[in-house]
């Protein structure tokens, strides 16, 4: 970060000597008075001094914040609980700049019936007047789009684009009417009054529910097959099966409440999204999810969404289950007991439903971040579940790792792979001979390697680009021997805060666990990131192993080539770094191989009836590898 630009610096740096050390709430405000920030103590003192000394160890958001601090003021309160209760009620007032704000931006909903004669069901964030009928509106734009969609799969109604009745019988039916999802109005051969009355029983679905409807199709069925109507009542069977799979897929139960709310979160990068998955009667009932910036690490910020989100809310259930651990829970919980007006539980699930409820939290804030970042859900998730996993403060973006390969000792490598976003970042793979160690050795080689790249990485560093940047994670193929290895050589180059593990495979050569220091973390039940780490050692793997056949083919040829008069060891290794491949040196005429770097006529003339006459390895042998 650049220099603070703040010249009151000094001035408030003064002013925090004289707080008192007694709980209470600092109030900064900017150059104009106006407040940008609002938090709470248990010392005011040492809180407030925190912001104004080694500032460039502040998150992005604080940094700017505290840059923009002209002055302060405090209000001591008689306990910590009471200054969280003044804070969460200072906020809601002034609404500053910098502390967490839940705009809610969601607007109404409203679910749409477009004009007949062959209307269609949708869900609509706006209202218009474009002659068609509107139900609403409804708060939650999530209960709507699960709503509409209930509907149409249950009443086999279309949603595609296609225009009734002009493309009637034009191209094939989609893959809806195929898995029976679509009645194949587009086939022409459903009347306009069936339609009508099938849409008129999705309306009714959407206005009174699952309950009622079922009611009313098991009497219109019921009095369908005492007509001899079988045909109709068949559809009303299908129509009732269909209702009552979605309502049962729709009850996700809970054994320990069924009126609580889940949180869960994820972090990519500088975003950290916040979703709220609310369960009431043991049915999923609503979602909301936020999108912050700079939130710093979970354990801090957890506490700080809760208080902000459930600070303007009536609605509090008895439980609230959260994906960790967090600072201040016992007094979050209080807080959140006050605000009900019943006793309120915090929950960190670890097992069972209660468990699978807050990975589909996580899951989620996961999808929400892919759509900001342009990620896969699928990766930000194996990113989050792979920090908390290893116990990492967020969630590594910039991943390499290693392994050596070699076969016998002439031809000992090894290779680097990069994942960057938990994709190949294939352009930072790099390739390494090892130089020091002449004796197969893996713990040695990949010694030399990890101590060659970080001796790259303070002469680069300033760029911030290939060996210059550092990794936030790095993976040994290997087990606990290799982390015992390479941990204590980073802490002696200054980078001990590079977290370092180990992948340890089976005798299937497939990953089992990720070793530490002290032993393994299995991580098949982690499956997001069991995959992520899966994929990442088959690379290396594949790299290095690549990268060390090529060379023990290059190192073979190289031999042979000394058998030809002239050559030597030092001149074959020129000829390589001349001709770059086996197949441009057999391409080559002999006035061309005369031109070589250290070469004669003679000596061309030889190697050229050597190249031609013997059986010689063809193919694009990489012979002068990017390596280090």
């Amino acid at each position: 970060m650049e220099r603070l630009n703040n010249d009151r610096l000094p001035w408030l740096r003064d002013k925090v000597k004289k707080l008192p050390l007694d709980p209470g709430c600092y109030i900064m405000k900017d150059k104009a008075g106006k407040i940008i920030y609002i938090g709470k103590a248990k010392a005011l003192r040492n809180r407030v001094s925190s912001y104004f000394r080694s500032v460039e160890k502040h998150t992005e958001k604080v940094y700017r914040m505290v840059e923009s601090v002209y002055d302060f003021e405090y209000i001591v309160t008689a306990s910590e609980f009471e200054a969280l209760v003044l804070e969460c009620s200072l906020i809601k007032e002034y609404t500053p700049k910098y502390n967490i704000l839940l705009k809610d931006d969601k607007g109404y909903s409203y679910v749409k019936i477009s004009p007949g004669p062959w209307s269609r069901i949708t869900a609509e964030k706006q209202r218009t007047d474009d002659g068609a009928t509107y139900l609403g509106p409804y708060t939650s734009s999530f209960v709507v789009s699960q709503t509409v969609d209930e509907a149409n799969k249950i009443f086999s109604l279309p949603t595609c684009t296609r225009r009734f009745p002009q493309e009637f019988g034009k191209g094939r039916p989609c893959l809806n009417f195929h898995i029976k999802q679509c009645m194949g109005v587009c086939q022409g051969r459903i009347s306009e009054e069936d339609y009508a009355q099938t849409l008129a029983a999705a309306v009714d679905f959407v206005k009174s529910g699952s309950t009622q409807a079922l009611d009313q199709l098991r009497a219109e069925m019921n009095t369908a097959a005492g007509n001899l109507e079988f045909e109709k009542a068949a559809r009303l069977r299908d129509r009732i099966r269909a209702i009552e799979r979605i309502t049962e897929r729709q009850k996700v139960f809970n054994t320990r409440a069924d009126n609580q709310d889940i949180v869960g979160f994820a972090q990519v990068d500088r975003l950290t999204c916040a979703a709220v998955l609310k369960f009431r009667n043991a049915r999923l009932v609503d979602k909301d999810d936020y999108i912050f910036t700079d939130a710093g690490t979970l354990q801090q910020f957890r506490a700080e969404f809760l208080a902000s989100y459930y600070s303007t809310r009536t609605d509090l259930p008895k439980v609230v289950s959260v994906d960790g651990e967090f600072d201040d829970m016992e007094m979050t919980e209080r807080y959140l007991t006050s605000r009900a007006g019943h006793k309120v539980s915090l929950h960190i699930p670890k097992r069972s439903e209660g468990y699978q409820l807050v990975e589909m939290a996580r899951n989620n804030a996961a999808q929400r971040l892919s759509h900001e970042t342009g990620r896969t859900g699928r990766e930000v998730a194996a990113l989050d579940e792979l920090a908390r996993l290893l116990g990492l403060s967020a969630p590594p973006t910039y991943i390499e790792a290693y392994d050596i390969s070699n076969i016998g000792s002439d031809t000992m490598v090894a290779g680097m792979v990069v994942f960057e976003d938990a994709r190949p970042k294939k352009d930072a793979y790099k390739k390494f001979s090892i130089k020091t160690q002449f004796t197969p050795d893996d713990y040695a080689c990949m010694r030399e390697v990890l101590s060659r790249r970080f001796q790259r990485y303070f002469e680069e560093q300033e760029t911030g680009r290939g060996f210059g940047r550092k990794p936030d994670l790095i993976l040994l193929d290997g087990g606990k021997g290799h982390v015992g290895v390479i941990r204590p050589l980073l802490r002696e180059m200054g980078l001990g805060d590079i977290p370092v593990f180990g992948m340890v495979k089976d005798d299937k050569h497939k990953t089992r666990a990720i070793a530490e220091d002290g032993g393994e973390i299995a991580i098949h039940s982690h499956r997001t990131a069991f995959t992520l780490v899966s994929k990442i050692q088959e690379e290396v793997h594949r790299f290095s192993i690549a990268y060390s056949r090529s060379k023990h083919k290059a190192t073979a040829f190289e031999l042979a080539l000394t058998q030809v008069p002239g050559i030597g060891e030092k001149r074959a290794r020129e000829l390589f770094r001349h001709f770059k491949t086996v197949k441009a040196m057999k391409a080559a005429s002999m006035e061309e191989l005369a031109q070589a770097p250290a070469m004669t006529e003679k000596t061309a003339a030889a190697l050229y009836r050597h190249l031609h006459e013997d059986e010689a390895p063809e193919g694009n042998l990489q012979l002068t590898p990017d390596k280090i």
